[in-house]
């Protein structure tokens, strides 16, 4: 199956009537969250009918890390209970949906598949559009699940699994002008995390702990300083604050590193985003910044981007805190999207471990080569 061959047009596609609203069903199993949401979609923009999420922190912490089998098992026994309380909550019987959309990856495919063929399942019994949704694209319009907001705009997706830059003109529109050359933002603030004792999830715990520290004791490395591109790379930072970890040996020495990483992360997102930046404001009058994905709920990089955003002449915005993390929102967001431009998918759509949002770009100019690491930030 061709990466194209996920879509296929309908009739609604051939008219330029806009339906009065549509009405989705999300399901999102991607990673460790079984989530699902209801979303309609009007002129008045988005609205958030329901929105279930079941965490699978506490099956995870004592491994310090996602289990991708225990992951896989928990979308299974929690997918039904979780989609019929969103529909509960939403107000609504299946009759009232237009579609479903379910994440159809990038992910832990395990999971992915779990949520992708109960989607598939309620679609083909109750006769509606399925709709396979890029997880990533999910991120990408999460934002407008709080404003009403144009296309097109420069997006910073940040997470646990992805860090890039990217133009986005609309749903299926985008183009990559920066990602992760190894670890994603988020993957650093965890790993660091996990070397220090913080325990599962790494992230908001290290946010945490660094409110009390002084990062200005601990000297850092910066990573690709001879580049002018807008590529990132966290996994010198990793190392090096996790050798550091071990020779903290007060609370406060571990608060100051956790400071430090912090602040290190913070300035390495700015900077490659100020680039990404200068150069689209070159070609674009319609300056609208976003920022999304888990790592956005961190305060310290969000305040660092909203700073940038200023300078810049740009407008800030990024999604409410709820849809920052994994989320079925926006998952039934970017389907309805699609629906209302007649690209929903065939039933035998596959589910996959890896997606590019920027497909040419990605083949045209890989990250990582065939040789070299494979992986959903390929």
């Amino acid at each position: 199956m061709t990466d194209r061959a996920d879509y296929s047009s309908t009739a609604a596609a051939a008219t330029d009537a806009r339906p009065p609203s549509l009405t989705v069903l999300g399901l999102e199993t991607s990673c460790d969250e079984t989530a699902a949401s209801v979303v309609r979609l009007s002129d008045a923009g988005a609205e958030v009918l329901s929105s279930v999420v079941h965490s699978q922190i506490d099956d995870h912490a004592a491994y310090g890390g996602v289990v991708p089998e225990i992951a896989a098992r928990s979308h299974v026994e929690m997918i039904d209970g979780v989609a019929r309380r969103a529909m509960k909550e939403a107000g609504l019987n299946w009759g009232a949906l237009d579609g479903v959309a379910a994440t159809a990856g990038p992910g832990l495919v395990g999971g992915v598949m779990v949520g992708l063929s109960y989607g598939k399942a309620a679609a083909l019994a109750r006769g509606l559009p399925l709709i396979a949704v890029n997880h990533l694209e999910g991120h990408a319009v999460s934002a407008r699940l709080g404003a009403q907001t144009r296309y097109p705009f420069l997006l910073l997706l940040v997470s646990g699994g992805h860090c890039q830059l990217l133009e986005v003109r609309g749903i299926g529109d985008m183009t990559r002008l920066g990602t992760t050359i190894d670890d994603a933002a988020g993957e650093a603030f965890d790993k660091i995390a996990k070397a220090m004792g913080l325990g599962y999830p790494g992230g908001p715990a290290l946010e945490r702990l660094a409110a009390g520290g002084d990062g200005s004791r601990f000297d850092l490395p910066r990573a690709l300083l001879g580049r002018k591109d807008c590529d990132f790379s966290f996994s010198g930072l990793k190392t090096a604050a996790s050798r550091l970890a071990e020779t903290c040996e007060t609370a406060q020495d571990r608060a100051d590193l956790a400071d430090a990483v912090q602040n290190a992360i913070a300035r390495q997102l700015t900077e490659r985003t100020e680039r990404a930046m200068q150069a689209y404001a070159e070609t674009h009058d319609h300056r609208l910044f976003i920022v999304a994905g888990g790592v956005a709920a961190n305060r310290t990089v969000r305040s660092r981007l909203t700073e940038a955003a200023a300078r810049h002449g740009f407008d800030f915005l990024a999604p409410p805190l709820a849809y920052c993390t994994d989320n079925a929102a926006m998952i039934a967001l970017a389907g309805a999207e699609r629906l209302e431009k007649g690209l929903v998918s065939d039933i035998d759509v596959a589910a996959r471990p890896r997606w590019p949002l920027d497909e040419a770009r990605a083949i045209s100019d890989p990250v990582h080569l065939k040789a070299g690491r494979k992986g959903a930030k390929a």
